[in-house]
């Protein structure tokens, strides 16, 4: 729900239902007919996505290469500002990406040395045999 939709999704949830806000990709400030939420009993709550716990499993999963983020777009290192703006400006639809440590889209990190002592640093950093 964002500034664009925020009135509509209060007017068409149903009485004693929820709007669950999880962004505001159309603005932040969100204008509403008040009557519709507490004289039909709704609510609106807001939701992160994910909690520490679980972005921490998600990230240990990243590490082991188990998951492959879906991007729309990557912009090498050196073009950050552009990658950015693009979210910044909410100019993609996707996932927008910065190439740190691989050499070009679809590669990470070939060198398994340099992978597997990445995780070694982060696992004695983060907390051992947790995350490993």
């Amino acid at each position: 729900m964002g500034r664009a939709t925020s009135g509509v999704s209060v007017f068409v949830v149903r009485r004693g239902g929820t709007v669950v806000t999880c962004g505001s990709s159309t603005g932040y400030r969100h204008e509403f007919d008040n009557r519709h939420l507490w004289m039909r009993l709704k609510r609106v709550i807001g939701s992160h996505g994910a909690n520490l716990r679980e972005q921490s499993a998600v990230h240990r999963l990243l590490d082991l290469g188990r998951l492959a983020p879906a991007l729309t777009v990557t912009h090498p290192l050196d073009d950050v500002a552009a990658a950015a703006r693009l979210v910044q400006n909410n100019a993609d639809m996707g996932k927008v990406g910065v190439l740190s440590l691989a050499p070009g889209p679809g590669l990470g990190i070939m060198d398994t040395e340099r992978r597997d002592g990445r995780l070694r640093r982060v696992s004695e950093r983060v907390g051992g045999e947790r995350f490993c």
